[in-house]
């Protein structure tokens, strides 16, 4: 039912015709569309990160045994729980287990230098953090200066299939870019952590609507960085708003692969991917960094038929020199966003994906984030 406004709100009118000019939101904990997807989705694969799957039987099972983790290692609900990882698996389980546990997500970026770190880990108030091992060496520095309790360290290896978990140790070895953590002693590893819990975390009293379920650290354009207080109802009505923007329905549930290269710790890559993704029951094409020649490959191996992305990356797509040789028309939606979308940038696109529809998007962290896009199919 319309809601009646002093002003027209003219620009309904160009609105594609699946998209209701008003939605009831669900007041729902945001963990809630991960455990909805795991029950209506159990055997469908959730992720695919570098050659291995995961389904949402599986994921959503570590979710809870972290949750519990977490409530034994004393974490209660608003505690602050700070996630310093690329987008890997492992992001997932510590995301919506630490929500299930009551915590509040403190997201960061893992190229953080150790005062940028100091600053967010203490301004947030944060006790806990999950942090790649080869950035421990950041935390190390500046350790005696945090208030932190707990910390689990985790590496790409760990989510990597045989020989790849085994290699790539290797590499970064021989790249002298690996980092000796001093597990047992100052550090957890994060996959023991999640395999020696139990998956009966306790219930957590939430109030979607008030409780804050992510601090989200943005630059803006003065001074240090500042928190944007996320609410569960926040991230879970823009997910849908989202959705319903796309079109998607009930005869896609299930069916959509999502490219998800844009991080996670930011706001655009968390919304537009991960939360959209899980609430869809999609599959995530996890990339812990943007490289053009795996993106494609991506595209092409995994059939993506959702593809977030940024003018650059899309710029990238259609100047990479063998694009003519792989095939991307299984391309159907992308958002563009975080910069000024060339028309001419759109046009090319939809030509090498054969119909992909590419519309600009404006958002800030501070509106969780999405707020405007232009219509897939109208002017």
């Amino acid at each position: 039912m319309e809601t009646s406004h002093a002003y027209p709100r003219t620009w309904t009118k160009h609105y594609d015709k699946k998209v209701p000019h008003t939605y009831e939101y669900p007041k729902l904990a945001l963990w809630q569309l991960a455990e909805s997807a795991a029950k209506e989705f159990p055997d469908n694969d959730i992720c695919e990160f570098l050659g291995k799957t995961t389904t949402y039987r599986t994921m959503w099972n570590d979710v809870l045994c972290f949750a519990q983790a977490l409530q034994a290692m004393g974490v209660k609900k608003g505690d602050r729980v700070a996630i310093m990882l690329p987008n890997c698996p492992q992001y997932i389980v510590a995301f919506y287990g630490a929500l299930r546990a009551g915590a509040i997500v403190v997201g960061i970026n893992p190229l953080y230098t150790p005062r940028e770190l100091e600053l967010v880990l203490n301004d947030s108030g944060s006790e806990t953090l999950i942090i790649l091992d080869l950035k421990y060496h950041v935390y190390d520095e500046v350790a005696s200066s945090t208030n932190i309790k707990n910390l689990m360290v985790t590496g790409m290896q760990d989510a990597m299939p045989f020989p790849k978990n085994w290699l790539f140790p290797l590499k970064m070895k021989k790249d002298k870019l690996w980092i000796q953590v001093p597990y047992g002693n100052k550090a957890w590893r994060f996959t023991d952590v999640v395999k020696k819990a139990k998956p009966t975390p306790t219930s957590v009293d939430m109030d979607p609507v008030n409780d804050i379920a992510l601090l989200l650290y943005t630059g803006g354009t003065t001074g240090i960085p500042k928190a944007a207080m996320l609410t569960h109802y926040n991230l879970v009505s823009n997910c849908v708003q989202n959705s319903l923007w796309l079109g998607l329905d009930e005869k896609t549930r299930g069916k959509q692969i999502v490219g998800s290269v844009l991080p996670f710790f930011h706001s655009y890559g968390l919304s537009t991917e991960l939360n959209l993704g899980i609430y869809g029951g999609s599959k995530l094409i996890l990339m812990p960094r943007f490289d053009v020649k795996m993106a494609v490959e991506a595209i092409q191996k995994h059939r993506i038929t959702i593809f977030p992305g940024v003018p650059a990356m899309y710029i990238a797509s259609n100047n990479f020199k063998d694009i003519k040789n792989y095939d991307l028309s299984s391309v159907r939606y992308c958002t563009s966003g975080a910069a000024a979308l060339p028309i001419e940038v759109a046009q090319e696109f939809g030509r090498i994906t054969k119909g992909a529809k590419l519309v600009e998007g404006y958002g800030l962290s501070e509106a969780s984030p999405v707020t405007h896009c232009n219509p897939l199919n109208g002017e």
